[in-house]
This record gives C-alpha cells, sequence and structure tokens, in this order.
C-alpha cells in the first residue's frame, strides 16, 4: 500500500481531492478517446521548451487524478475486507504507487527546471532520460490489471462492495457520468483503472513525436528507441488485454473441475484449438489448450497438463497423409494433428515461442513481437519435475539438465524415501559420475555411494561408505560388486576386518587376502561364493604359518605348518595348531618325527611313531617359501589387471576413462546426510590437468627420454599408468605388509614385483598402440621385438612403491646371517687402522699410513677414521637408495674411489688385482659398517637387470659378497682376533 513519502508540495496539492469534491480532473480520465487509437500529433514546429511545458501539466494534471484514483477507488477497496483473489489488489496498488512516484519524479524535475531557466533541452526531461524506467512500470502495472481482468477481480470486488458503493453514490456517480444509467461497478472499476493510464501513455507517445521533431535537439538515437518503446508498449497492452479476455471467456465456458486447477492469475491462453483446428491423435472429441506455461489435452471430464519448460516439439517426424507434430515430455510421448499444413505450422510457431518464453521466464516485449523471431527453444534445459506414473521413477523429483525430454547432463534425482542421487544423466538414466545416498531401514544413517554409472547402474571404479562404517574401494558391474576390490570396516569395530581381492557378483570369489584384526590373521588364497574355498595361506602375527587347502571355509588334507621356533609340521592340524593324525614334524637341528599325533586334554600332544636323530641341522625351515607353486604369479590378480585391458580396448578415453581412473572426494561423517555433499568436487588432492596423453605417449617413444616419461607417468595419480601402479601397490601392501611381513613369504613377493613390471610395459605398449591407432599414425615397427627390455626399464621405477614391505621381507629372510655379520662388524670396527690392515693381510705398500710421520700411537688415534675415507663414505651411501642400478653404480663408485687412493699413494697408475682389490674392500665394508648387508646383496642380485650378470657389476657384487661371507665366516676365530687386538 503506498504511504507517506512523497514531497510535501504535492502533499498539499493533494489535500483538495477528497471524495465529495467536484471531479474537475474527471474529464482526463473519462474522456471519449477509443482505445487502440493512434496517438495524437502535434505541431511539427514546436520547441523542446514548448513540450516541456505542455508536458509538465500533463504531468500535473495526470498526478492529480492518480491521487483522486487513489483515495476514491483503490484505498477504500484494500481497506474495506477481504474477496477472492484481493492479492491481485494489492499487487495492482503497488505498481499503481511506481507509476504515481514516476510521474510526481517528472513533474518535480520540470518544474524545478522551469523554476531557474526559461529554457529547457532534452536532458532535462525525466521522462526522456529514463524512459526504461517508464517502460518497465507500465509493463507491470497492465500485466497485473490483466491478472485482475482473468480472475474477475472486478466483478468480486463490486459484489462485496456493494454496501460501500451505496455509501458513496454521490463520488461514485461522479466517476459514471460518462456512462450510461445501466453501467455495472465492475465496468466502472475497470474503466477508472484502465482509461485514465493508457490515455496518458497517448500523450507520452506524443510528446516524443514532437521532440523528434523539435528543432536543434541533438540526441536522436535515444529519443528515436524511446519513441519505438512507446509504440510497443501500446502494442503489448492491447496483446496483454486481448489475452486476459479470452483467457477470462475460457474460464467462464469451462467448468469448476478443470478451473479450480488450471485457473490461475499469470496464466494466459493463447492458442484453442477449437479456434485454430488440430486434435490429438488419441481422438478428435479431444481439446488442446495452449497457455503461457502449460500445454492442456482435455479429454471428456478429465484433462492432462504438461509444463511447457520440459516439452519439446518435433516437427520432423513424418506420418502418410496426416500433418503431425510429435510433442516429448518427460513421461512419455503424444502427436497432435492438423487438417491443414496452414494449422501446423501455426500451432508449431506458437508452441516454440511459448516454450522459449516460459524458459526465459519473461513473455516477449511486445507478445508475439520480433524478440522472438526466428528463435526455437533450446534442445537442452534446466528444470525440475516430479514422476508421476509407475516405475522406478515414480514419486522422484528430478532437478537439473535436460534435452529431449529427457535427463541429460548434471542433475539431482531425490525419491519421496530419503533416497537421492547427485551427478550425471544420459538418456534418462544415471550414467558417469555420482553419488547416491539411500537410507537405512529404521537406522539415522546413510549408504554412500560414489560411483561411475552406466545405464542406472553402479558400474566401473567406486567409493561406497556404508552406515554401518564399512567402506569398499574398487570396481562395480550392474550395482554388484564385480572386480577387483578393497572392503574393510572401523578399526574400532566389533569385529573388525579388511578384504582385498577379486570379487564377483558381490561376493568374495577368486584370489583375496582377507584381514582378520580380531585374531590377527591373515588369509591369502583363493575365494568362492565369500567362503575360502582352493589353496590358502594363513599368516599369525606371532609368526606362526601354514598353507592349507580349503573347501567351503574348512581346512581339508594335509597341510604344511611353519612354527615360530623353525620347526616344521607336515600333516593334519585343527585351526588352533593342534596335530591331528599322520604327520612328520621336522625340528630346527633336523631331527624328525613321523607318525600319528593326537591330543587329549589331559595328556597333552601324544604321537606314535619314528625319531630320526641322523639329520644335520640345516637352515631348511628358515628357508622355506610358501606360496608359488599354488599361486601361479600371473594368476593372482586378475581381476586387478581386468579393467585395465577393457580400458585399452574399450578406447582409453571419454567415459570409459572416468569408469577405469576413478576419482577422489573428500568426505566427513558430518557432510554425510547434507545436501553440501551431494555436491562436493572431484580430486583436490591433485589438481587435474587437461593433457592428452595418447599425445603425449607419441611424443615419448624415443629411447632417450622414455625412461623420463615412464617416471612422470608412474607417479601421476591421474595418468592410467600412475593409476595401475597405485592399485598394484594397494595389492602389494595389502599382501605382505604388518602380519603379511613373513620371510617364508619372499620369494612370491619378489616374483610378484617383478611380474608387475612386466604387466605396466605389457599396459604401457597397450597405450602406446591405442594412441597411434587414434591418432592415425603407424605402428611402433617392431618395438616389441627391439633390444629394449622393457620390465628391467619399467623395475626400478616402481620399487620405491614396493621397497618397504619387499626389504623387510628380505632382513627377516636373512637376519641370522645378517645378525652374525653385524657381531663380525662390531669386532672389527675394535681394530684400528694399522691392526685392521694387517689382519685383513693388506700389502704394506698400498697402505695410505706411510705418507704421515707420527709415532705408532699418534698414528693410530689420528688416521684410524681417516684411511680409504672416500671409499667408506661411498660404500654408506648403499642404503640410501632402492634402484638396484644405483645401488651397484655407487659400488662401482666405492672400487673407484679405492683406486684412486691406491693411485695416490703408489703416484703411478695401478689396477687392482683380485688378490689387492678384496682385503682392501673388506677393510672398506668393515669401516661402512652397513646393517642388514646381506639383505642389500640378495636384494640387489634378484632384482638386477639381467644384462648386467657377468659384467663388471656383477665382478663388484660377487666381490662384496665374498667380504660378507668373509666376516661371517671369520666370527668363530673371535678369540685369536682378541689376542691380536692386545697384542
Amino acid at each position: 500500500m503506498h504511504s507517506g513519502g512523497r514531497n510535501s508540495a504535492f502533499s498539499q496539492r493533494a489535500t483538495f481531492f477528497h471524495p465529495q469534491s467536484p471531479a474537475i480532473y474527471l474529464p482526463f480520465f473519462l474522456g471519449t478517446v477509443k482505445m487502440g487509437s493512434p496517438p495524437l500529433r502535434g505541431q511539427v514546429d514546436m520547441s523542446i521548451t514548448d513540450v516541456a511545458a505542455s508536458l509538465l501539466r500533463t504531468e500535473d494534471s495526470f498526478s492529480a487524478c492518480l491521487a483522486r484514483i487513489n483515495s476514491v477507488v483503490l484505498q477504500p477497496l484494500l481497506q474495506s475486507g477481504s474477496f477472492e483473489n484481493a492479492k491481485l489488489l494489492d499487487e495492482l496498488n503497488d505498481r499503481f504507487q511506481v507509476i504515481w512516484d514516476l510521474t510526481e519524479e517528472s513533474y518535480r524535475t520540470l518544474k524545478q527546471t522551469f523554476g531557474v531557466s526559461e529554457s529547457v533541452s532534452i536532458q532535462d526531461l525525466y521522462l526522456a532520460q529514463k524512459a526504461d524506467l517508464f517502460l518497465d512500470a507500465y509493463i507491470q502495472y497492465f500485466s497485473t490489471f490483466a491478472s485482475c481482468v482473468v480472475t474477475q477481480v472486478f466483478d468480486h470486488a463490486a459484489r462485496n462492495k456493494s454496501d460501500f458503493w451505496k455509501s458513496h453514490k454521490p463520488s461514485l456517480q461522479q466517476f459514471l457520468s460518462d456512462f450510461s444509467p445501466g453501467t455495472s461497478i465492475a465496468v466502472a472499476l475497470h474503466t477508472v483503472l484502465h482509461k485514465p493510464f493508457w490515455e496518458h501513455l497517448q500523450k507520452y507517445s506524443l510528446v516524443f513525436s514532437q521532440l523528434k521533431e523539435a528543432p536543434g535537439q541533438n540526441l536522436v538515437k535515444e529519443v528515436n528507441e524511446a519513441a519505438e518503446g512507446f509504440a510497443k508498449l501500446h502494442l503489448f497492452i492491447c496483446q496483454a488485454l486481448d489475452e486476459a479476455n479470452l483467457t477470462r471467456n475460457l474460464w467462464k465456458s469451462l467448468g469448476h473441475k478443470f478451473t479450480d486447477v488450471l485457473c490461475v492469475p499469470e496464466r494466459r491462453l493463447l492458442e484453442d484449438s477449437r479456434n485454430l483446428a488440430l486434435y490429438p491423435s488419441t481422438g478428435r472429441s479431444d481439446r488442446v489448450l495452449l497457455f503461457n506455461d502449460v500445454l492442456v489435452l482435455i479429454q471428456g471430464n478429465t484433462f492432462q497438463s504438461f509444463d511447457l519448460k520440459l516439452t519439446w516439439v518435433d516437427a520432423t517426424f513424418k506420418e502418410t497423409g496426416k500433418h503431425t507434430l510429435r510433442i516429448n515430455t518427460p513421461e512419455g510421448m503424444f502427436f497432435l494433428l492438423a487438417k491443414e499444413p496452414e494449422s501446423r505450422a501455426v500451432w508449431q510457431w506458437k508452441l516454440n515461442q511459448a516454450v522459449r518464453q516460459a524458459l526465459s521466464g519473461k513473455r516477449d516485449f511486445p507478445l508475439w513481437g520480433e524478440a522472438g523471431r526466428g528463435r526455437d527453444p533450446p534442445v537442452c534445459r534446466f528444470s525440475s519435475f516430479t514422476f508421476r506414473e509407475e516405475g522406478r521413477l515414480k514419486g522422484a523429483t528430478y532437478e537439473g539438465e535436460w534435452r529431449l525430454s529427457k535427463p541429460h547432463g548434471k542433475g539431482t534425482l531425490t525419491w519421496p524415501d530419503g533416497r537421492n542421487y547427485v551427478g550425471d544423466f544420459q538418456e534418462g538414466m544415471e550414467h558417469g559420475f555420482g553419488i547416491c545416498l539411500i537410507p537405512r531401514a529404521s537406522e539415522d544413517r546413510y549408504d554412500c555411494y560414489k560411483c561411475h554409472w552406466r545405464e542406472g547402474k553402479m558400474s566401473g571404479y567406486g567409493i561406497c561408505e556404508y552406515g554401518d562404517e564399512m567402506v569398499y574401494k574398487g570396481y562395480f558391474k550392474d550395482n554388484v560388486r564385480q572386480g577387483f576390490g578393497i572392503l574393510e570396516n572401523a578399526s574400532d569395530a566389533e569385529q573388525p576386518f579388511k578384504y582385498s581381492g577379486h570379487w564377483e557378483n558381490d561376493k568374495k570369489h577368486g584370489y583375496g587376502v582377507w584381514d582378520d584384526k580380531e585374531r590377527g590373521e591373515r588369509y591369502i588364497g583363493m575365494w568362492q561364493e565369500d567362503q575360502r574355498h582352493g589353496p590358502g595361506l594363513v599368516l599369525m602375527q606371532s609368526g606362526v604359518c601354514y598353507q592349507r587347502t580349503f573347501h567351503m571355509d574348512k581346512m581339508v588334507g594335509p597341510g604344511t605348518l611353519l612354527l615360530e621356533d623353525d620347526s616344521i609340521f607336515v600333516g593334519n592340524f585343527t585351526r588352533d595348531l593342534t596335530f591331528v593324525g599322520k604327520g612328520k614334524l621336522t625340528f630346527p637341528n633336523g631331527f624328525t618325527l613321523e607318525g600319528t599325533f593326537s591330543s587329549k586334554s589331559t595328556h597333552g600332544l601324544q604321537t606314535q611313531g619314528i625319531l630320526d636323530t641322523s639329520g644335520e641341522q640345516d637352515d631348511t625351515a628358515e628357508k622355506l617359501q610358501l606360496g608359488q607353486e599354488v599361486f601361479p604369479v600371473e594368476k593372482r590378480w586378475e581381476g586387478l589387471y581386468s579393467p585395465f585391458l577393457e580400458f585399452i580396448r574399450s578406447g582409453g578415453q571419454g567415459e570409459t576413462e572416468e569408469a577405469f581412473m576413478g576419482f577422489h572426494v573428500q568426505t566427513s561423517k558430518e557432510l554425510r546426510k547434507s545436501q553440501e555433499y551431494l555436491f562436493c568436487h572431484r580430486g583436490n588432492e591433485e589438481a587435474p590437468r587437461k593433457v592428452d596423453y595418447l599425445e603425449e605417449l607419441i611424443e615419448h617413444q624415443e629411447k632417450d627420454d622414455l625412461q623420463d616419461y615412464l617416471h612422470q607417468a608412474l607417479q601421476s595419480s591421474l595418468h592410467p599408468l600412475g593409476k595401475f601402479l597405485k592399485a598394484l601397490t594397494l595389492a602389494f601392501q595389502a599382501s605382505y605388509s604388518g602380519i603379511g611381513a613373513n620371510k617364508h613369504l619372499l620369494s612370491m613377493a619378489q616374483e610378484e614385483v617383478k611380474h608387475y613390471a612386466k604387466k605396466i610395459w605389457e599396459f604401457y605398449q597397450g597405450l602406446l598402440r591405442l594412441a597411434l591407432e587414434v591418432k592415425g599414425q603407424p605402428s611402433a615397427g617392431g618395438m616389441e621385438e627391439s633390444d629394449l627390455n622393457g620390465p628391467a626399464l619399467v623395475l626400478p621405477l616402481i620399487l620405491p612403491c614396493f621397497y618397504p614391505e619387499l626389504s623387510m621381507l628380505y632382513m627377516l629372510y636373512h637376519q641370522k646371517e645378517d645378525d652374525l655379520y653385524c657381531q663380525g662388524i662390531v669386532d672389527l670396527s675394535l681394530f684400528p687402522d694399522v691392526k685392521l690392515l694387517e689382519f685383513l693381510e693388506v700389502q704394506k705398500y698400498l697402505w695410505p699410513l706411510k705418507d704421515l710421520t707420527l709415532t705408532s700411537n699418534q698414528r693410530r688415534s689420528l688416521v684410524k677414521d681417516r684411511c680409504f675415507l672416500s671409499a667408506t663414505e661411498c660404500l654408506q651411501k648403499l642404503i640410501t637408495t632402492v634402484d638396484p642400478r644405483e645401488k651397484l653404480d655407487i659400488l662401482q663408485k666405492t672400487y673407484e674411489e679405492i683406486e684412486k687412493t691406491v693411485n695416490r699413494v703408489l703416484e703411478k697408475e695401478y689396477s687392482l688385482p683380485m688378490d689387492d682389490l678384496l682385503p682392501l674392500l673388506m677393510y672398506v665394508v668393515t669401516r661402512a659398517s652397513i646393517q642388514h648387508l646381506g639383505a642389500e646383496i640378495h636384494l640387489i642380485r634378484d632384482l638386477m637387470d639381467p644384462t648386467n650378470e657377468g659384467g663388471m657389476y656383477d665382478f663388484l657384487l660377487t666381490a662384496l659378497e665374498s667380504c660378507y661371507k668373509f666376516i661371517q665366516k671369520e666370527i668363530r676365530l673371535r678369540p685369536s682376533w682378541q689376542v691380536l687386538h692386545n697384542s
């Protein structure tokens, strides 16, 4: 409602307009100018000042008219009670007040201008400078006025205010002076609230016509645009009121069953099939109504309405002998048939323009004018829709992107039961990356699925967080876990566990690793239907392990049990490690006990058999390796390799890349139930680079930079090779970390790492062939047959990922040897340089000590840690790298440092023979004091490039190994060392 805030001068003027005062301004808004007549033409020779003076009088008169309408009509109506659609009068009053404010401002600026100057320019005309504000205000007013016409607000107001009009009969008679005695109150209200505004707009048009022809004005463009705008405004008002009258008549002709649902103030009838023949393909008795927001099909006493924002008009469909339009909607399609091609063309145009305007949220100005000519509605849209028909989406609401009546792009799908999905859609189905929350029955928790989807089902890589705190990371197919995946529950759960392995039809099936964290056990082996089935290894926290065959989770047949004290039992035993039946027990000292074993609670373990004490102690139990024969390395992780092979076969890009490469989503329990969680972003741990990796593959084929390229690719989790390596790392850690750090698995782990290098090289070759094919380039000629050893190239690049677990296995496997070696190093380190050189029988002419002229005691104290210091420091770097090739380089540099020292002492070039090299290297090894040297030597030997065998590297490694064995062997001579040391 309009209230004070106008200037005081106007307030004083407005006091003259009392409801009982003479209608001195009534002729202005109750004149005889007919609606639709062209604007009056003024004299062409009027100056801008003359036009402004005329406009001043016009604005003054119109403002007074508005004041009278406000006091006599609007305010009494708003204050005297409610009636149907009374809110529209409130809205109309708001629009009325905006026009009144603009009129007052226009009058005030003109009055002020004439108060200080006798001449006026166009810049002084508020109407010309703010023409867009005036146009918008009148558009809003007449749009609301048209809504009042549609809903018959004036009729309801007239009936509701009958007593009011009787008490104000004199004032009302003044308003109705130009009407016949039979004129109704509703018609009078309609005229009073319409005619003055229409006529005032005509005067505005006259003003701009005069301004265009006034001499000396230099704002032709602005004036022309304003004049054109007011001309279009007249056309808009005419069209808007025509639509309003047609719509009102339609509501009068339809029954309440239709109007109670369909009749809303803003809705306008745009076309009726009774006026322009068109009928649905279901029958000619049906009626088609096109409104500005919906399309309605009436069939007898029922109707269907279709939101224009989600309506697609397909005119390309052809049916013999018929002029057909196919209409696509979210819940199906139907056909509209026209008798003549002209009718079909008109309906098609009107439908498309109505759809376009509904999508933009506003009508054209003017309606059906130039604004929309030649513009069809977009095929892709954004809107919301609730599905009603039977099917998997019944009751669900979708908000997001659409294409040809189907969800397509990004969107949110919400069901009444609390389920919701946010992500990618294609052709109406969940397809691409998406996050789905599913509430758990009778629990205030959700299962959260962050997966790749294909045709409405989970397919590809996914991360699922279940309401019971379990988490699955792996691959899906048709909504079930399929392929490689890791399932784990919380560490504080009642029965904590972790499974890493193959899945089939949502069950553990194939090769996999199970950690029973409560019992401190790990099972490595085969599964079937969620049961351990086939060969398997069981590892215990205590270090005990055994290899058995399982049938539906039960142990069958004999097995091999390795006890903590390195005893070996081959035969039948229970899960609690009780010997049962026939078996053979081999003790660490080589004795064997073979017979029948039994256990009674009162007597403990009993046996009947033969004890053989003839065997000698050996390291059979320590060195025994498990798993290699029963688990061929190429069969262990088939479920892990298959997605990568499928990735290559399918082209390696697009949605296949998304499904294979996976994603990273930041999660938290606090966000799990909120909508913000559904819109989380992927991958902020490593910003994605839009790089064509296929192009990069082609650019880095040369041998010189291939290794650098592979190094970068394997380090990136965004590159297929890096993703593959990350998955292999997870599988390796699941097997050999923690409980799996068992010396009896060393050979199994070692061959697995070598196999990984082979598979990564094969994967690289497959990607390269794919890249060449996609880019249309010739195949890499003979790369497979070249002298390049691919796996050997890859192995040092991937070894850092597996080194912690692998190194631990080597240390455990060679622990006794290294302990003996370390004790020897401790004893030898007590020797000063001279004594140690003498003990190791290093030729004295090779000693660097003779350069010093010191006493024996001085020499011993000053040079103990300086003799062959550079070689010692070089050898100590052996433990700073994980690459066997780099370790061999360090060994060679150590040899070179020894030679440099000898050459300096001899003051000539001297090539060390083996007899001289070994004692010197023994000295350097002793002073370097490298822990776990045996593990280092064997790791280098097992994983070095086979091409180095028989060469310089092999020779130096053999020499280092000889030094290691010598120190172990000579530990037995400790008494003689002590004597030598004391002397």
